[in-house]
């Protein structure tokens, strides 16, 4: 297990952390069928109501001190205190929700759930992010840790969240609520811990100093114009070609900001009030900001508020921008990393851990990192080596690199039990204190 002679001399630890990888062996069969149950039932954000009670029925059987149910939607907190005296708290975090993305990856447990209630669906619903992946290699690690409660000298919390991909905007929801409804008040915890899996090598670990995901927004534009019939467009004001201008000018808001610090504006929804013979009264947009550095954050959105109003102006339209749910950064901090790299090298091997890319991707894990300290890391389960330049290409002959978010996008099962080994040896460690950032 990579360096762990050379780093931990103490036969206890040895010993510990043996049984740990001896019980998420056991567990991980079961890893795996909790995964495919999972995927067979996605559920979108704040509708997690089904994947809450699986994952809380689960933790019940465990005998936990705590299962607390009904955060901030449909979140669960099970809770361990550990059979030695010990006043650190590790929670290991998982998200629960599932995409507006038809299943298209060809497993035989693929997803055929249509959830026509949701607001804008009916859509088509799956695990195209991997987050029965995460609720799942979560749930092992509840078992694991939970069987071995008595060598533990802390508290852990296994802390399951609704609404990653963002709430739908009427409704509160994610970690951030999460946090204000007292979820990590008692106890509070001294380190928060996750991972997301990627298109990465299977069992690869990626990590980053300073911003692993970038900050992020969701912007809603609203340009409003007069409806009218389409035979007769110059009676009314017709709000498309502002639109357009907006899409069109979006292109160009780069050119206004610093080159140097990564930035993407995307619109990835329109919707139109209109008809094939009537120009509607409106067009909304909807998309996001993502900023590889947070403080510029401000300026592009005001250039974009800029943008949509003098273009909407432009067409004798008026315009309406709106910033909604607003994410830090996932900040990994040098001392966290530096703290954590010996534990990462003993689970996976010292050769599968490397520092990798920051990317403009969201998390609102950050919620709890930033809070708490820890760290965020990213496990590769995909058929992917890595090529001289350090990046991840196809294996001939595997299933191809598919992004997350893809509708064929895949994660091998196998992988599944290294990321029960990271929760459990990560947790360990910074309940002993050999893992403190802090």
């Amino acid at each position: 297990m990579g360096d762990d002679e050379t780093v931990y001399a103490d036969p206890h630890r040895r010993v510990v952390y043996a049984e740990l990888d001896r019980r998420a062996a056991e567990a991980a069969a079961d890893v795996v069928a909790w995964r495919h149950h999972l995927h067979r039932h996605p559920e979108l954000p704040n509708r997690e109501a089904g994947t809450a009670r699986y994952v809380a029925g689960h933790l019940r059987s465990l005998g936990l001190d705590e299962v607390r149910t009904g955060i901030a939607g449909h979140g669960v907190v099970g809770v361990l205190r550990g059979g030695l005296p010990g006043e650190r708290v590790v929670a290991l975090r998982a998200d629960m929700d599932a995409l507006p993305v038809k299943d298209l990856s060809g497993v035989e447990f693929a997803s055929t759930v249509v959830d026509t209630d949701y607001p804008g669906g009916p859509f088509p619903v799956s695990h195209a992010c991997g987050h029965d992946c995460h609720t799942a290699m979560l749930m092992g690690a509840a078992t694991v840790l939970a069987g071995m409660r008595e060598r533990l000298p802390g508290t852990v919390l296994f802390v399951f969240q609704p609404a990653e991909e963002g709430p739908p905007v009427t409704e509160p929801g994610g970690a951030r609520q999460m946090v204000a409804e007292g979820a990590f008040a008692d106890p509070e915890p001294t380190m928060a811990f996750g991972m997301h899996v990627t298109p990465f090598p299977k069992g690869y670990v990626g990590y980053r100093v300073g911003n692993q995901y970038a900050a992020s927004c969701l912007v809603r534009i609203v340009i409003t114009g007069r409806q009218v019939h389409g035979s007769t467009p110059w009676q009314g004001i017709d709000p498309m070609p502002a639109a357009g201008a907006v899409l069109t000018g979006i292109g160009q808001l780069y050119r206004q900001l610093r080159a140097f610090d990564a930035v993407t504006v995307t619109i990835g929804h329109v919707e139109d009030v209109g008809r094939f013979n009537i120009i509607g009264e409106t067009v909304t947009l909807w998309g996001t900001i993502r900023c590889a550095v947070e403080s510029g954050m401000g300026e592009v959105q005001e250039r974009l508020a800029r943008l949509v109003e003098h273009s909407a102006a432009a067409y004798s339209c008026t315009a309406a921008v709106d910033y909604l749910q607003d994410v830090p950064p996932v900040h990994n901090t040098e001392g966290w990393v530096t703290a954590a790299l010996p534990t990462l090298r003993r689970v996976v091997g010292a050769g599968r851990v490397l520092e990798t890319s920051p990317t403009l991707g969201y998390d609102d894990v950050s919620e709890l990192v930033n809070r708490y300290g820890g760290l965020y890391v990213m496990l590769g389960v995909q058929d992917a080596e890595l090529d001289a330049r350090g990046a991840p290409v196809p294996v001939p002959g595997g299933r191809g690199l598919v992004t997350n978010h893809n509708p064929a996008f895949y994660a091998d099962d196998a992988t599944l039990a290294t990321g029960v080994r990271l929760h459990v040896h990560t947790a360990y460690d910074h309940l002993n204190g050999t893992l403190d950032g802090g």
